[in-house]
């Protein structure tokens, strides 16, 4: 009977090996219990706590609750012994098991965690950083082209406006402003990039109302350039009613660029440059310092977004009539590379007769040699030409020849 009593516990908590870490002034309740075997001559199982493999004091930082259930059979009781442990300091911590019949019980591991790590949180915080500062370099050195790139690939096209002209260009007649104006803006635009540019150095506003002369140049240009130096400034316009010339201006034009300059001997409160920095989301003003010249400065960049986009068209071989219009008529048709040569040859024309002269291959047609219905000469027969298709010809009015017309004629 007594071998009956002492059969080894069964735990059913803890289940394994467990590792709390409560945090400090907390409470924590370990929970053990086991199936004991249990018979009328046995005596009645107890538990006991052992905290380091030490029996636990009766001290106040621990309180403990049993309780104990049998089977219908009386063959085994379950017995259950709660322990509430009080962290109010470092000395409470540590490894707990429960004993019984000698038999001790996994373990409770109670470990005091640390400080809150912030390594990770001020490393990311750091990436975070950097990362928004090379956004920000990027942006800087690069905005201006990636916005110059998305301008010629998606920008707006601006033609078949009836405009002649991509800009009007404003300057005073100074020496300075003509040598800036013909020796470093007209080439770089027009050479450079293909910019059609109208000078003019008269005065833009003599009396603050345009001229008749100004709205028509205008209105043959997309966009107004004015070279706003210090002989501009010096117009009685600008110093006396500057503002209602800018009104005048914006109804003319679409957001007139003004170019200043760095390091102007005026004043840098006159009132033209004052309202032009407060209307700066009408206008677009610019500003030249002395390394603006280097053709990649941004200087030339902002000026190309203010401006129209411009379209390189590929050039194509052949009459841009035969090619854009479908022409089928014989007498546009040319065989042989002309540009070459850069001189017709009798053996190229499929004409040379004229019109009523034998037309060449047009379209598929068979070749037909050259004169081979022309008699020839001493043989006795008249000269007779092919007028078998005059009615089978299109001679209706051309209407997509172009049109040339000088600044003289308009």
């Amino acid at each position: 009977m007594a071998g009956v009593c002492e059969g080894n516990p069964n735990f059913i908590s803890p289940a394994g090996e467990q590792v709390l870490a409560p945090p400090l002034s907390s409470v924590v309740f370990l929970n053990c219990t086991a199936w004991v075997v249990y018979g009328p001559n046995c005596p009645f199982p107890s538990v006991q706590w052992l905290k380091e493999g030490l029996p636990l004091g009766n001290g106040s930082h621990y309180s403990l609750q049993e309780d104990h259930w049998y089977r219908a059979n009386l063959s085994e009781v379950l017995v259950s012994s709660v322990l509430g442990v009080n962290l109010t300091g470092a000395q409470d911590y540590g490894v707990f098991t429960c004993l019984v019949h000698n038999l001790s019980s996994p373990s409770f591991m109670l470990w005091r965690p640390g400080p809150p790590g912030h390594v990770a949180a001020v490393l990311a915080a750091l990436l975070v950083v950097l990362a928004l500062l090379l956004a920000a370099l990027l942006y800087v050195k690069c905005r201006l082209s990636v916005l110059l790139w998305y301008q010629d690939a998606y920008g707006e096209v601006e033609v078949n406006d009836g405009k002649l002209y991509d800009a009007y260009v404003s300057y005073s007649d100074s020496p300075e402003d003509r040598k800036f104006v013909n020796f470093i803006l007209k080439p770089q635009l027009e050479r450079r990039r293909g910019y059609k540019l109208f000078l003019d150095d008269q005065d833009l506003l003599p009396r603050t109302e345009p001229s008749a002369d100004l709205l028509v140049n205008l209105s043959r240009c997309r966009r107004l350039i004015v070279v706003l130096s210090d002989a501009f400034l010096g117009q009685a316009w600008c110093g006396h009613s500057f503002r209602e010339g800018l009104c005048r201006l914006l109804e003319l034009t679409r957001r007139p660029i003004f170019i200043t300059f760095e390091g102007q001997r005026r004043d840098p409160v006159h009132p033209a440059l004052r309202l032009l920095r407060q209307h700066r989301h009408l206008v677009t003003l610019l500003l030249w310092k002395p390394g603006s010249v280097t053709p990649s400065s941004d200087f030339w960049k902002e000026l190309r977004l203010a401006l129209p986009r411009k379209v390189r068209y590929r050039t194509v071989a052949g009459d841009p009539q035969t090619q854009l219009q479908d022409d089928k008529d014989p007498m546009l048709i040319v065989r042989g590379n002309v540009a070459e040569s850069r001189t017709l040859d009798p053996e190229l024309d499929p004409d040379p007769e004229g019109d009523l002269g034998v037309r060449g291959p047009v379209f598929g047609e068979p070749p037909v040699p050259p004169h081979a219905s022309l008699a020839v000469p001493g043989d006795g027969s008249g000269s007779e030409v092919d007028v078998s298709d005059l009615g089978l010809r299109n001679y209706s009015v051309r209407t997509d020849f172009y049109c040339l017309v000088t600044e003289d004629d308009v």
